[in-house]
């Protein structure tokens, strides 16, 4: 909920969607690689980095790296994922069964003559009242909320493809059998994130 929340974009000019619709998320693809980065954050403290290799003049990009990799969140917050056709993938249908159930989500596909080739979510009024709530009401969800947002950020403007493009630019990642769970990178993470630490700023 907190990442659709997150992730859901102001609904398009024309855009045919259910009613009380508030945001929408465009295709399966880009919600399974937010989903990656959040559960698990060994790898997104690299695409942190990578980032920040980009723009060194950006330095609470490493800053946020560094707060990920210092800590014991690698482990602890790690949800692993499996590797199918497309990179990491979780089976989305149980988790947002509820979510649909209760009225705070819509979804639907578009066919095409074989296959999906499109799945939508539609975030509702009444989903992003409950997002909002949640953290008040448990406030052991604000990590969530906040790593969500810094996910969704962190590639504002990406869609799904690209998404998926720039994680297989891992090789543990790329490599991971079909089927298997995808392996943490927790230590070469560390040990990279010493070296940007210790090279000089320009």
């Amino acid at each position: 909920m907190l990442l659709i929340d997150a992730a859901a974009k102001p609904v398009p000019d024309g855009e045919a969607v259910p009613p009380s619709t508030v945001g929408v998320v465009h295709t399966q693809v880009r919600l399974q690689k937010l989903d990656f980065w959040v559960r698990n954050p060994d790898y997104l403290a690299y695409e942190l980095m990578n980032e920040y290799e980009a723009a060194p003049d950006v330095p609470h990009l490493l800053e946020l790296a560094a707060g990920i990799l210092e800590s014991e969140e690698p482990d602890l917050r790690r949800f692993p994922m499996l590797r199918h056709r497309y990179g990491a993938f979780e089976e989305l249908d149980d988790a947002l069964a509820p979510l649909v159930e209760r009225g705070l989500l819509r979804k639907t596909q578009i066919l095409g003559r074989e296959r999906v080739v499109e799945h939508i979510y539609f975030l509702l009024e009444r989903g992003r009242q409950v997002a909002q709530s949640m953290v008040t009401e448990a406030p052991a969800l604000a990590w969530y909320a906040e790593r969500t947002h810094l996910v969704v950020d962190l590639v504002d403007g990406l869609g799904g493809t690209q998404l998926k493009n720039r994680q297989y630019l891992l090789r543990d990642y790329a490599d991971t059998p079909w089927g298997r769970h995808i392996a943490p990178i927790t230590e070469q993470a560390r040990t990279r994130l010493d070296a940007l630490q210790a090279a000089p700023r320009s």
